[in-house]
């Protein structure tokens, strides 16, 4: 007997592999846990740089391919730099995955744990 395959969701799949390919760096990373960690309020650019121990112009340019896949978002504060990352995104992203799992399975996986940032919980 034949199995009937649910249809696919109607998700944009070039975005999230940009997402992920984005994410795919040791480095960037990193720098998106550090931002995750900080929560809302976002984390300096400053000490970002600080926690790595990378150059400025890398830091930059990692910063800008996060930026631009929609994971971060960057703010002047008079002469600071805030760095946040996206959890609207970030929700999207990993949810995606998450209720892709053993879809086309009869047993479906145990269900993730929502993700809190810091102050919701």
């Amino acid at each position: 007997m034949m199995q009937m395959k649910t249809p696919l969701p109607d998700v944009d799949l070039a975005t999230m592999a940009a997402q992920l390919e984005a994410l795919g760096h040791p480095t960037r990373l990193a720098l998106y846990r550090l931002m995750v960690r900080a929560g809302p309020e976002g984390i300096p650019v400053g000490r970002l740089q600080e926690a790595l121990g990378i150059p400025a112009s890398t830091l930059s340019h990692h910063l800008a391919k996060l930026t631009a896949q929609g994971l971060v978002s960057r703010e002047r504060q008079a002469t600071t730099l805030i760095c946040r990352a996206d959890f609207e995104t970030m929700h999207g992203l990993v949810g995606f995955l998450n209720d892709e799992c053993c879809a086309d399975s009869c047993t479906r996986a145990l269900p993730v744990a929502p993700v809190v940032a810091d102050g919701d919980a």
